[in-house]
């Protein structure tokens, strides 16, 4: 019995069934944003025909996918060895089997639903003629001295000469293939190519996307730009950069109109996903701008509101929910965490950095500033990507084939140097990587225009890996019984909001409730726990968050001293690298109202779902390669997803 809370059971009928029939949806309450409760609507959905799946033109299960991937077209992947381009990362993702970079024959448990192929803007197509040894790239002593490296095994050594180069903006002039040239115009018409074949309209979307890589002194401010669009609207326009030499910029201002001209000039739609605030040392989520040094305004707040959506929370360069420092109450906040320093690691972290970095801390301050600014900036919901520079969108721990190809299995991996900084003295080593991660999308179809609605109105999750199904849904008229049915998402929508929604005015004597439901990953492990995160600002205009076990697997109780709930325990066999699922729930659902509710105050939740847990992708290789690794290095991890929130706004 999984405590006093109601779970659902799979008994005889298959999860991936389940996955279908259970978190079915009803009625078509919402467009283009996840919207307000709509009791006209409300009434409507609930005269509904005898059969409840009549009718249904709206989202039935998530669709996964990577909107974050490089391939040879980028630098930093060719130089690394990278050597399947898009076309072979889009027949990976739908389910085939290929040849890696490395010569390591693989293949997906589990095709993808959706691939954004996201190479970076900046250099784009260099690489190739650079590892052909191209005579007038070679006849540039800097490019040169890379060159050679990379013919001596040495690319890594070589990559991060071109990573400092690129940070300080002393990139060689000769590797500045420009936007406007026939060779650059080249790669991007064969990336249009590569998603224009390979989209598959009800069975898989391939978008058009690219990735804008600011960096200035090591700092990522790095966005993935997505298209809406097909070839006919992207083909009119060339990726924007974050040089300057190629007439580009680093600042995100520069960045949003140029989107914004984009769709002035094509009647298209784009937006973009900024990610890995982690190693952007404290200039992810700004405060006070670091192109200015002023405060941000209301233009820059109503510029990234409307642009960016959403934010990648999870990938291989960490975890970016939260983190220790930050959330030292949270005990699952310490994981995977990548925060050394910047990117290249010319400037070592400090601690008060990291509340500009990090998705939680942002979702506080997006509040603060809302009250301030009148908009809110940090509005935004949340997905997971892998930013595998390898082609191959494949976060499994037991199918991880690492971040570059110098990271494909083998038994030195884990040890050997990812990142390193000679002036500092700081290091990464290849166990750090994180296996991570997927986006989840709660889209009505499987194509382009439904994808990237969904991903607009912040109807996604973040997981790191597993498949599982998430839903979130928040209103002021859930009761307990609602989470026994067997349709949770038609009450759900009838009711209320989904993740990415909003609550507004609390009715007089109201407190939001919120309907939560997960079903595990169908191959995958049994979950632990459901927990809501709510972050708000107080009556002193100060940022408060907690976090509650709202669901669990087993008859656990929570420490009365604490309200700690107990750890749900771990089968893991390290040593085998396996584990059992005789621990835990496969579905777990419950109806939570908010106790310390203040309808005065601004407030946002969002729900964490956590597994049991599992090997971590270190285990599987220290079986399969017969090694031994030191303590330092994690051999469990606990796998997880998080949702969008849902924003609760009071009474002007």
């Amino acid at each position: 019995m999984d405590n006093s809370k109601p779970t659902f059971k799979a008994g005889c009928v298959t999860l991936a069934l389940l996955a279908a029939l259970v978190f079915a949806v009803t009625p078509d309450a919402f467009a283009q944003d996840a919207g307000q409760f709509n009791k006209e609507a409300a009434d409507k959905a609930y005269k509904r025909p005898y059969s409840p799946y009549a009718g249904r033109n709206y989202p039935m299960r998530p669709l996964f996918g990577d909107t974050h991937l490089h391939t040879s077209n980028s630098l930093d992947a060719g130089m690394l060895g990278t050597t399947l381009g898009p076309e072979d990362a889009y027949r990976f993702a739908k389910g085939e089997e290929v040849t890696s970079n490395t010569g390591q024959r693989v293949k997906l448990a589990r095709p993808l639903d959706f691939l954004l192929v996201t190479d970076h803007s900046d250099f784009m197509g260099v690489s190739a003629d650079l590892v052909a040894g191209k005579p007038e790239l070679l006849a540039d002593a800097t490019v040169r001295g890379w060159y050679d490296l990379m013919q001596q095994g040495k690319a890594g050594e070589a990559f991060m000469g071109l990573l400092r180069a690129f940070g300080e903006n002393k990139i060689p002039p000769v590797l500045n293939y420009q936007p406007g040239t026939a060779a650059y115009r080249s790669v991007w018409q064969r990336i249009i190519k590569a998603a224009e074949e390979a989209n598959d309209p009800g069975r898989f979307t391939a978008f058009i996307a690219y990735e804008w890589t600011s960096n200035t002194a090591g700092n990522n401010l790095h966005r993935n730009v997505i298209f809406r669009d097909n070839a006919a609207k992207a083909s009119q326009v060339e990726p924007y950069t974050a040089t300057s030499a190629l007439g580009g910029s680093d600042n995100p201002r520069d960045l949003w109109k140029w989107m914004a001209a984009y769709e002035e000039k094509t009647g298209g739609d784009v937006l973009a996903i900024a990610h890995n605030g982690n190693v952007s040392n404290g200039r992810m989520f700004p405060i006070i701008e670091s192109f200015t040094g002023k405060p941000i305004d209301r233009e820059y707040a109503e510029s990234r509101r409307r642009w960016e959506p959403l934010y990648e929370a999870t990938q291989m360069k960490g975890d970016s929910e939260t983190h220790p420092f930050l959330s030292p109450n949270d005990e699952f906040a310490n994981f995977e965490r990548w925060d050394k320093g910047n990117l290249d690691l010319s400037e070592a972290k400090r601690k008060e950095m990291l509340e500009f970095e990090y998705a939680r801390a942002a979702l506080k301050n997006g509040l603060k500033l809302e009250a301030e600014l009148g908009i809110n900036p940090y509005k935004f919901g949340l997905v997971g990507s892998t930013d595998s520079h390898t082609a191959l969108s494949a976060p499994d721990d037991d199918n991880f084939m690492g971040k570059m190809a110098t990271s494909e299995p083998s038994a030195e991996r884990w040890n050997e140097v990812f990142t390193a900084n000679p002036k500092t003295k700081l290091v990464i080593r290849g166990w750090e990587m994180s296996a991570s991660g997927y986006a989840a999308v709660w889209a009505t179809e499987n194509t382009r225009e439904a994808i990237f609605d969904a991903m607009e109105r912040r109807e996604t999750y973040a997981t790191t890996g597993p498949r599982m199904i998430v839903r979130f849904f928040g209103g002021w008229e859930f009761e307990a019984k609602d989470a026994h049915t067997r349709m949770p998402a038609q009450v759900g929508y009838t009711k209320g909001v989904p993740m990415g929604g909003d609550l507004t005015a609390a009715p007089a004597g109201k407190t939001p409730t919120f309907l939560v439901a997960a079903l595990k990953d169908p191959i995958g492990a049994n979950l632990d726990r459901v927990q809501i995160i709510k972050g708000w600002v107080d009556a002193q205009g100060q940022v408060q968050e907690k976090v509650y076990d709202v669901v669990w697997a087993g008859d656990r109780k929570p420490d009365p001293k604490t309200d700690k709930l107990p750890a749900v325990g771990n089968t893991v066999d390290v040593p085998n690298a396996t584990w059992t699922n005789t621990i835990g729930a496969p579905e777990l659902i419950a109806v939570w109202k908010d106790p310390d509710f203040d309808p005065a105050l601004r407030a946002f939740y969002y729900v964490r779902v956590l597994e049991i847990p599992t090997p971590r992708w270190t285990a599987y290789d220290a079986k399969y390669f017969g090694v031994t690794m030191p303590p330092e290095v994690p051999m469990t991890t606990q796998e997880r997803a998080y949702t969008s929130p849902i924003w609760y706004t009071p009474a002007k």
